[in-house]
């Protein structure tokens, strides 16, 4: 077969091609025809790493090559163990229909979902009263209980030591990097556990009925629960109902401490303080990131 006619041969070729409709809708036919699914004609949805459409009733996702530099093996991996762990808790995901691989130019690993028909948490909040924000901060913070629990090592992700995840801090001082490397080795961060750790606006779906949904697992792993927490302050924009909805009784000090401490091992906490604390080059110790993140909460009523 030669259904893909694109080439990658780097992650800038695939950056090029992986919302194409036009590339990607002979595969998709295939792998739909494959899973005795009905055609469909491709829909773009909110871009993530990965190659995501809408196909009808269906979101198919296929996972960039190994000739992209970047081995999706481990999303893929993540995401079909995740998904059934989350559905095992009662935390709503949308169905998995299918799962497989597809050999043309290139090799394929793909995964088939229902569509959930639902607006995304970032937009939804928009139109929230302040009681509604408050009780959707809960119910997100009764997902990300049920699924911040231990459990198997299911990807091998090493959250806090393995280097090549400390990239998004290159930009930073060099006395802030060595502050934080010395730090983040000697500080006990608490139990490891599950964590979706992209749980972003546009991976929470509600539905007309009011229900959340979950999306895209490809970024999780066992890490501590305030990798999860600090994420979700961030996706709150400090909103203080989505706080208090979420954090309950958790006051300021209390909650500059999940964030300083979940940002300095969080995969995205370099370019997360760059979008909205400072520029990295403000950065020259711990510090000055508590510091940033005090006055920042600071701003709120008291918790």
């Amino acid at each position: 077969m030669n259904l893909f006619k694109a080439k990658i041969n780097n992650w800038d070729d695939w950056g090029k091609v992986y919302q194409s409709i036009p590339d990607f809708a002979p595969l998709a036919e295939y792998i739909l025809q494959k899973e005795n699914l009905p055609a469909a004609k491709l829909e773009h949805l909110t871009p993530g790493t990965n190659a995501v459409f809408r196909a009808g009733d269906y979101v198919i996702k296929m996972y960039a090559p190994p000739e992209s530099g970047l081995d999706q093996s481990l999303d893929l991996q993540s995401e079909l163990f995740s998904v059934r762990r989350a559905n095992a808790l009662g935390v709503l995901t949308p169905r998995l229909v299918a799962e497989g691989f597809v050999e043309d130019k290139y090799r394929f690993a793909y995964l088939i979902m229902e569509y959930i028909e639902g607006e995304e948490f970032c937009e939804a909040v928009k139109k929230m009263t302040e009681g509604e924000k408050i009780t959707a901060g809960r119910k997100l913070r009764e997902i990300t209980d049920r699924l911040n629990t231990p459990c198997e090592a299911f990807n091998g992700i090493d959250a806090i030591n393995n280097k090549d995840r400390w990239e998004r801090w290159n930009r930073y001082p060099e006395s802030f990097k060595a502050e934080r490397e010395a730090y983040i080795k000697t500080h006990s961060f608490g139990e490891k556990v599950f964590v979706h750790g992209d749980l972003c606006g546009d991976n929470i779906l509600i539905s007309p009925e009011g229900e959340f949904y979950i999306i895209d697992f490809a970024d999780s792993l066992l890490a501590p629960a305030v990798y999860e927490h600090a994420l979700m302050v961030f996706v709150f924009k400090f909103d203080l109902a989505l706080l208090l909805g979420y954090f309950g009784d958790y006051n300021a000090a209390k909650l500059v401490e999940i964030c300083f401490n979940g940002l300095l091992i969080h995969d995205f906490g370099g370019d997360i303080a760059a979008e909205r604390l400072g520029e990295p080059a403000e950065f020259k110790c711990l510090e000055d990131l508590r510091k940033m993140l005090r006055e920042k909460i600071d701003t709120l009523k008291a918790m």
